[in-house]
């Protein structure tokens, strides 16, 4: 069981790593966002696996219930953000067409310098 938790917390920690860096390369805010609750709350939860695995009957419980809200909570923050960076008008990048043109109200998006 040991081993299993150190896997679980070693890919975790990969996964973390990947979300950082993708939040300091990636331009546009929605990748971001997109980087950071997808490789964060994978990275996450397989970290509280491995500490879940390496402890007690007792103590997996409270971890369970640590993944379940985090799966719960970050993807529905990530779509509320993502809305929010949108409506604002957060200029898209790498996107020729918009896709909700017709469902949300948008100012037009400033040109960004890079």
């Amino acid at each position: 069981m040991t081993i299993l938790a150190e896997i679980l917390m070693i890919l975790g920690a990969g996964f973390l790593l990947v979300a950082a860096i993708g939040l300091i390369r990636l331009r546009d805010p929605l990748q971001r966002m997109h980087s950071g609750t997808k490789a964060g709350t994978l990275g996450t939860s397989l970290l509280l696996a491995g500490v879940m695995a390496s402890q007690n009957v007792e103590s997996r419980a409270s971890g369970f219930l640590a993944v379940i809200f985090l799966l719960i909570t970050l993807p529905i923050g990530a779509q509320l953000l993502g809305r929010a960076a949108y409506v604002s008008g957060t200029a898209l990048q790498g996107i020729e067409e918009d896709p909700l043109a017709d469902e949300l109200d948008r100012p037009e998006p400033e040109e960004v310098e890079n």
